[in-house]
């Protein structure tokens, strides 16, 4: 059956999994971390293409969903699941080190983004890389204008508010270009490829995915083509970055 949601799903994660899938290939078997990897989109794929794969996550009805998965898709033996985040990431990854860390959705949620970076890069093994997916602030800024939210989007212009009074921090961090560049090259990694995600995506209206023959797949396609195109950077709703050691 034809779903909307996965259709949208599909656009939104495309990209990433193209970059990540020609790390792997052509390269025997891989050890692979997944920081935040959750019940296994990206787990599953990588354990079903010979590597093997420990995800790490918070959340333990995640990696119990996770080992549901991998037992589905006969993966099971090449899938380890630890809970447990960027704070304790040394003790928890594989001792002899790791060919590829997927750090996916989770940095703009630590409070030292440059300490995880650092933590990540103590464990990867030389040449190792990093796939990095991290929040665009720019593309937040007009999607906050464009819903309305005019003193939002003007806050976020400069310096994105993370707190509440009285509460613990809502938000995530949201990286420009230039910071995120920064950081990495403060790590110590090389940066090998960038990627805009979702450039277009999020601006879509569901219907027209719903009611158009082949929107879909067209979107997809569209994607795929603005993603390495640098004057498009700005307008992703996520930034995809690949370094290496």
């Amino acid at each position: 059956m034809d779903r909307p949601f996965e259709r949208r799903t599909a656009a939104r994660t495309a990209v990433v999994w193209d970059t990540v899938r020609g790390l792997l290939e052509g390269s025997g078997e891989q050890q692979v971390l997944d920081i935040g990897g959750g019940t296994g989109g990206f787990a599953v794929r990588v354990a079903a293409q010979g590597n093997r794969i420990t995800v790490i996550d918070p959340s333990p009805d995640a990696l119990a969903a996770l080992a549901r998965r991998a037992d589905e898709e006969g993966v099971a033996d090449r899938v380890t699941g630890l809970q447990g985040d960027l704070g304790n990431l040394r003790e928890l990854a594989p001792d002899e080190g790791v060919d590829l860390v997927l750090c996916h959705g989770v940095l703009g949620l630590v409070d030292d983004p440059a300490g995880a970076l650092d933590a990540i890069v103590s464990v990867l093994r030389p040449d190792g890389a990093l796939s990095l997916l991290v929040s665009q602030r720019h593309a937040a800024v007009l999607a906050r204008a464009m819903a309305g939210h005019f003193t939002q989007a003007r806050a976020l212009l400069d310096a994105e508010p993370e707190h509440r009074s009285g509460e613990a921090r809502v938000s995530e961090h949201r990286f420009t270009v230039e910071e995120l560049t920064g950081l990495l090259e403060g790590a110590g990694l090389d940066i090998r490829s960038s990627h805009g995600i979702r450039v277009f995506t999020d601006l879509v209206p569901s219907s027209l995915l719903d009611l158009e023959p082949g929107a879909s797949a067209a979107l997809l396609e569209l994607e795929r083509a603005v993603s390495e195109r640098p004057e498009f950077l700005t307008l992703a709703s996520q930034l995809h970055v690949v370094a290496t050691r």
